[in-house]
């Protein structure tokens, strides 16, 4: 682990800037290198909102980003947090490109085994609405801190 969450969001927060990271923290991507830094910033305020919610240790894992190409709809990005390992525990899809999604919010788990969404909501915004009023239960048994 190069950097902790922790250091990335102070980071972020004090100038908007990234950890010396040429590709934002994108892992892979499929859109053009210059969109990667503006769908960083989208990403990162979400990352934000998103630990803070679910009391995520900051110390302990990392976010990074990934833009997909499903076979069945149009691009889109997630971002992911991973323990210091880097094993990726929590992936959160603010608004899935695959058709049969139709653009719903997600958010995956190793919880589960990464077996299926966690929680499915209509879009972004009623995703934390839902995360908020205890929808995502496993949110309290992070066994990854």
């Amino acid at each position: 682990m190069k950097h902790t969450a922790k250091q990335q969001f102070d980071q972020y927060k004090a100038d908007k800037t990234f950890l010396d990271d040429r590709c934002f923290y994108f892992y892979d991507w499929f859109c053009r290198d210059k969109a990667l830094e503006n769908k960083a910033r989208a990403l990162m305020t979400k990352a934000i909102t998103f630990a803070k919610l679910v009391d995520i240790d900051l110390d302990k894992h990392y976010v990074w980003f990934k833009n997909n190409c499903p076979m069945n709809g149009s691009l889109y990005d997630d971002f992911r947090f991973a323990d210091e390992e880097g094993n990726t525990v929590w992936t959160v899809t603010p608004k899935s490109g695959h058709k049969v999604h139709n653009n719903r919010a997600e958010v995956w788990s190793v919880l589960n085994g990464f077996d299926g969404p966690v929680l499915t909501s209509k879009n972004w915004s009623d995703l934390l609405g839902d995360i908020a009023s205890g929808k995502l239960l496993i949110q309290s048994e992070d066994k990854s801190k």
